[in-house]
């Protein structure tokens, strides 16, 4: 798939949303892609697994062991870049504040690992859920992604491979154009915002 097809699925979906989005980050942006709803279509969620999958180069492919992505964006791309690698697919989660894996999930020592994430925008959750990990034994080879909203800043430390790349300006609090400031803010994520300082005082 290539960059216009990707984002043909996600309007298809009526999952590529224009507005003032509050991003998990606490950063605004005037476009959020609600991954949820683009994989709310079991048939959708494997065209898009195959399409990533594809991205990643052939002897890469043959030595990723397992698939884990962080819940709970990445747990329905995760289990299906498992079913189209044809490995195992589980998930890290905080139940306190940091990664773990739990529901007895295990990873044997030294297990090759591909990280899968639905978004990046920061890297910084992606990079809290490789130390989970390699705490728990696993090597993480390469990570991949439904959208890099970083623009390609991101930087995981190993290989990254996302279907497609999107340049979507977002915002500090104190950084908001104002045609944006006029818009109401909404939190369309599935994990709430850590707001501190001011926005966590509006």
């Amino acid at each position: 798939m290539n960059e216009d097809e990707v984002l043909a699925e996600f309007r298809a979906a009526g999952a590529l949303l224009e507005g003032h989005f509050i991003l998990s980050s606490v950063l605004h942006s005037p476009r959020y892609l609600q991954c949820a709803r683009v994989l709310m279509d079991p048939m959708r969620a494997s065209r898009l697994a195959s399409a990533l999958a594809a991205t990643l180069p052939r002897e890469l492919r043959a030595q990723i062991e397992i698939v884990v992505s962080p819940a709970m964006g990445g747990v329905i791309i995760g289990h299906e870049m498992g079913r189209a690698l044809g490995v195992e697919a589980l998930f890290v989660e905080r139940p306190s504040g940091s990664f773990e894996l739990r529901r007895g999930f295990g990873l044997k020592p030294g297990q090759k690992v591909l990280l899968v994430e639905d978004v990046v925008t920061t890297g910084l959750s992606s990079s809290e859920a490789m130390r989970a990990i390699e705490e728990a034994g696993g090597e993480v080879i390469a990570a991949a992604s439904l959208v890099d909203r970083s623009g390609g800043a991101a930087d995981l430390g190993v290989p990254f491979f996302p279907l497609v790349r999107l340049s979507v300006p977002s915002y500090a609090a104190d950084e908001i154009p104002p045609e944006l400031a006029a818009l109401p803010a909404e939190k369309p994520g599935s994990r709430k915002p850590v707001l501190s300082g001011a926005e966590g005082a509006a």
